[in-house]
């Protein structure tokens, strides 16, 4: 676990900044800058290029992951890299050449009131396809072990670049318009620097031949072409939908919500882009112990730190949302403690998405991720459209859906592996989390209001106290219960370095 950790640490550093900048984009700049309707807009463009981009991506980002430790010469690897790297090229080329119809298939699904997304709509398929790309030359560093890099304009590129440009429209240097076309423009951007990286790190010669497997290769990309980003598309399926019942503002209030209860899974996302590589080279090498290993340990500490993180973010929602400056934003405290709730259950899980996607048992995935896409389509219909429970029961549907899937890939695990996430120290985490969550959630210290500059700092106050507060009880339950070996080294490494 000593790379596992090292590079987890450094990534989870970036994605929390990249988190803090995306909070103050989300919270404060967007809303006052951009105003709702058009963020509302931005949010239904990003959303339905993120639905589009694994298809354009054909699943090479996983499948390069898979395959490449699997080969033993670098004349086979090299073979494997040049025969995927045009993949997606196929896909995009006539994808774009039909975009007419997907444009006019795109308005038939929103409102008459929402018809801002008419001139925009070509934006969805540029952002998919450098997406794709982008993935495909990560996972080109992350099969050489190297994902920091890559996370760096992964999670924080695009954050900067909107803070940028939300300055930029705040002081009239570019339109709203301009907006879109701009950060179009630095999401193709961050593919060549991607791609320029990823040479740099390990530049295949050329070979005019496929590779032996290039069957068993496209096979897998097939399968796999949905199951990675099953998790973006609930989120993603639940913002395009609203355009197609209520005003895109809405789109824009869910959009907040969903950031802030997301807040918890940056370990999550660090950890999976080292643990993925490490994962398959295990099950190429039939390590199933160490399989195991990785599977407990990633559990253990990701429930740790996700666990700290969801107390906090929802301990301190209703403040948080005192600061947003429109009504529409307030109200959300539902949606953020469901979705933050499907979120740590998944990190509960650890590895275990990695396990099958990069196992010989890896078809069960396209299934469970139509069966996930189908499941929150349909429960969406339920409880926005039937029951009208409003956006609320949008994270219904992505809790319920997340719960069902999780566990049947928990058991599917298990049943082919023997092999679980949890040990004695898991129940002991769990009711940390709810002994603390319990206890903070109703209350909250008792501030006057305090005003500075015409602006309300109180909820600001309240919140760093009772986050202090909170995570002083949490990091002393965690030591003396023992919960993570890997935490208490941490810790004892950074002593040694402050008492030097």
């Amino acid at each position: 676990m000593g790379i596992v950790l090292k590079q987890s640490f450094r990534n989870t550093i970036i994605i929390y900044g990249a988190f803090l900048v995306g909070g103050i984009n989300t919270i404060v700049f967007y809303p006052r800058f951009l105003e709702s309707e058009f963020y509302g807009m931005v949010t239904f463009l990003l959303s339905a290029s993120n639905l589009i981009m694994p298809l354009t991506a054909f699943g090479i980002q996983y499948t390069i992951v898979k395959f490449y430790s699997s080969y033993s010469t670098k004349v086979e690897k090299d073979k494997f890299l040049w025969s995927v790297i045009f993949l997606p090229f196929f896909i995009a080329l006539p994808l774009g050449f039909f975009w007419d119809y997907a444009h006019t298939w795109i308005m038939s699904r929103v409102t008459e009131e929402n018809e801002i997304i008419e001139n925009y709509t070509f934006y969805i398929y540029a952002v998919a396809v450098a997406c794709a790309y982008f993935e495909l030359f990560y996972s080109w560093t992350k099969v050489q072990l190297q994902t920091v890099f890559g996370n760096i304009l992964k999670e924080l590129w695009n954050r900067v670049v909107v803070c940028i440009l939300l300055i930029a429209v705040f002081c009239e240097f570019i339109t709203k318009p301009e907006f879109i076309y701009f950060l179009t423009g630095a999401y193709v951007l961050r593919a060549f620097v991607m791609m320029f990286y990823a040479f740099s790190m390990y530049f295949p010669k050329f070979y005019f031949k496929l590779p032996d497997n290039y069957l068993e290769v496209l096979k897998y990309s097939l399968y796999i072409i949905l199951a990675g980003s099953a998790g973006a598309i609930l989120l993603d399926i639940d913002k395009i939908m609203i355009p197609g019942k209520d005003t895109i503002e809405k789109a824009a209030y869910y959009s907040v919500a969903v950031f802030i209860g997301s807040f918890i899974e940056a370990p999550s996302r660090a950890m999976t882009q080292i643990l993925q590589p490490l994962t398959s080279k295990s099950l190429n090498e039939f390590n199933t112990k160490e399989v195991e290993n990785l599977y407990k340990k990633s559990s253990i500490n990701l429930l740790l730190v996700g666990g700290l993180f969801f107390i906090l973010v929802n301990c301190g929602v209703r403040e948080l949302f005192k600061l947003m400056p429109e009504k529409g934003y307030a109200g959300g405290e539902l949606v953020v403690l469901m979705i933050s709730a499907a979120k740590l259950f998944t990190m509960f899980l650890g590895s275990n998405g990695a396990i099958i996607n990069n196992s010989k048992f890896y078809k069960i995935a396209l299934p469970i991720a139509v069966g996930m896409s189908l499941c929150v389509y349909f429960l969406n219909k339920l409880f926005y459209f039937n029951l009208q429970i409003g956006t609320d029961g949008l994270a219904l549907s992505t809790l319920i859906t997340l719960l069902l899937f999780n566990s049947f890939k928990l058991w599917f695990v298990h049943y082919k592996f023997s092999i679980t996430p949890f040990t004695p120290k898991s129940l002991k985490m769990l009711t940390i989390i709810m002994v603390l969550f319990s206890a903070f959630y109703f209350w909250d210290f008792s501030i006057g209001e305090i005003v500075i500059l015409d602006f309300t700092v109180s909820p600001i106050i309240n919140i760093a106290l009772k986050s202090i507060l909170i995570t002083i009880l949490y990091i002393f339950l965690v030591i003396k219960l023992k919960i993570s070996n890997e935490f208490d080294a941490l810790l004892n490494k950074f002593y040694k370095r402050q008492s030097k």
